[in-house]
């Protein structure tokens, strides 16, 4: 039996989820995810001006008449959600965590995927692949997969993205759309002088780890990269002596945010950090998109839709 709290959270966001994709994505999402192959229909006899290199010679030789193949296009899609699990995505300092905001957007794009008679499937993982839930259609298994990213308590709290990408190779061998919503920090330890830090997350040694796996994947499937980011990763509050535990590796480091140099410095290598993560996921050919946990992540998405339309169009 599921608690009454669970379940009202995970209506909230089906309500919220619907009408974005009513008013906003359901159209832009038929656009901009096309099947990617083409489907045999039918053989029919040929007519002037039919592309002679689809002339089927078998039924041709048997009928005595010219006959080609007619293929359309491969309309039903595997959307692959790859949902990051780690312990800083449970770190948010406004309304709404980032694993939260995830569950949104994932909602957003199960919902657009199921109205266009699509399959969705969830591989949640930290530094290893925690759960996979397969493709299917309806309601009920996006409202599954909703619950699974809200509430699913994961084994481990590091990240390993290239693991999840490998294990997502080997279970699904026909191209899909693999979005992989992350917050892409990984702990590691600096170099010597640079902060007053051992392990504290870092964006760009982790897109620096996970790239091979991202490149490989994408030569296969449709990969988008979502990146949630709060506020507070982007600007330390000046509010004195600051305790900051690293999410993933439990270590506690003292900062004192009054000194303004120190706050300069931080913010100017947080950007540095979202800039190389998109300089390398653009190097791949990889879409990317940035939320925030106190911005609305809808206007984002409509963006990100009407850019690849265009270029689609245009392409």
């Amino acid at each position: 039996m599921i608690p009454k709290e669970i379940l009202k959270k995970i209506r909230q966001i089906e309500i919220r989820s619907k009408r974005l994709v009513t008013e906003s994505v359901a159209g832009a999402y038929h656009s901009v995810f096309k099947g990617q192959g083409m489907d045999f229909d039918e053989v029919r006899e040929y007519q002037p001006g039919d592309d002679v290199r689809a002339i089927d010679w078998n039924v041709t030789a048997r009928t005595n008449t010219p006959h080609i193949k007619k293929f359309v296009e491969e309309r039903e899609l595997t959307v692959m959600l790859l949902v990051d699990l780690s312990g800083s995505g449970r770190f948010g300092s406004v309304n709404q965590s980032k694993r939260e905001v995830a569950a949104e957007i994932a909602a957003v794009l199960a919902f657009s995927a199921i109205r266009n008679n699509d399959k969705v499937g969830v591989l949640l993982f930290t530094d290893r692949v925690e759960k996979f839930i397969p493709p299917k259609k309806g309601r009920r298994h996006v409202l599954r997969v909703i619950r699974e990213i809200l509430f699913f308590e994961p084994q481990h709290r590091g990240t390993s993205m290239a693991e999840a990408l490998r294990f997502l190779q080997r279970v699904t061998s026909r191209h899909s759309i693999a979005v992989v919503i992350s917050d892409f920090l990984g702990s590691h330890v600096p170099e010597p002088g640079i902060m007053p830090r051992q392990s504290l997350l870092s964006r760009e040694s982790f897109i620096h780890a996970a790239l091979p796996a991202l490149r490989q994947t994408n030569r296969r499937h449709d990969v988008v990269a979502i990146q949630i980011v709060d506020r507070f990763e982007t600007e330390l509050p000046a509010l004195g002596i600051l305790e900051l535990e690293d999410a993933e590796t439990g270590e506690v480091i003292e900062l004192n945010t009054s000194v303004a140099s120190l706050l300069s410095t931080f913010q100017k290598r947080q950007m540095e950090g979202f800039e190389e993560t998109k300089r390398q996921l653009s190097s791949a050919r990889i879409d990317s998109l940035l939320f925030r946990t106190d911005q609305d992540y809808g206007p984002v998405l409509a963006k990100f839709f009407e850019t690849r339309e265009r270029r689609r169009r245009h392409g």
